[in-house]
């Protein structure tokens, strides 16, 4: 069953630990690719040094953030990888959680292809990869995660004790805001972005 727009829109921390499990699916016409989240990181907007929405700064590429949960923010970084942010609580209220890795599960050989790999655990193991693996780009920006061309189907809650929390990667620039525990795995996944050590 697709999630309706209610259970994007509560708490964000709340909402990154259900998306543990859910399975991401992209609609094209080349096929249809599909994975299970195991890795989020969640962006509490103007308290959070961390967000592109900091102090409530808003830009027209931040815009979407500031709307009613259920949407997709994808943006650039590096110049080269997209990122999928999936919009969360309430409008006004500008936070995302970002989707870092997927375990794949249909579409596999299309991934491949877009990919230019052959190892499962390496196909979406990154919010870049998993971009590239499902042709997710700035295109979707703004896209409405409760349509049919980019959406989200329920599965069964992953159980608290199988669900580990972290610092998030690659924010130092962050200052306290860098070890925040907000980025959520499934434990013992062999697909996530960056190993728990």
């Amino acid at each position: 069953m697709k999630l309706e727009r209610s259970f994007y829109e509560r708490e964000t921390i709340l909402v990154a630990k259900e998306l543990l499990g859910k399975y991401l699916v992209r609609s094209t016409e080349e096929g249809i690719t599909s994975g299970k989240i195991v890795e989020v990181e969640a962006y509490i907007g103007p308290h959070d040094a961390a967000a592109h929405t900091f102090n409530n700064l808003r830009t027209s590429r931040t815009e979407v953030v500031y709307g009613p949960g259920g949407y997709a923010y994808v943006y650039l970084i590096y110049g080269m990888y997209h990122c999928l942010n999936i919009v969360t609580n309430t409008a006004e209220k500008p936070e995302v959680v970002l989707i870092r890795a997927l375990e794949p599960t249909d579409g596999i050989e299309l991934m491949k292809k877009r990919r230019k790999c052959e190892k499962l655990k390496n196909l979406c193991s990154g919010p870049g990869k998993l971009c590239i693996a499902m042709d997710i780009t700035r295109m979707h920006n703004g896209i409405d995660l409760c349509g049919n061309e980019l959406y989200l189907l329920d599965n069964s809650k992953v159980p608290e004790e199988n669900i580990i929390s972290t610092p998030r990667i690659n924010i130092d620039y962050a200052g306290e805001a860098k070890n925040y525990p907000w980025r959520f795995v499934i434990k013992d996944s062999k697909y996530l972005s960056v190993p728990i050590k």
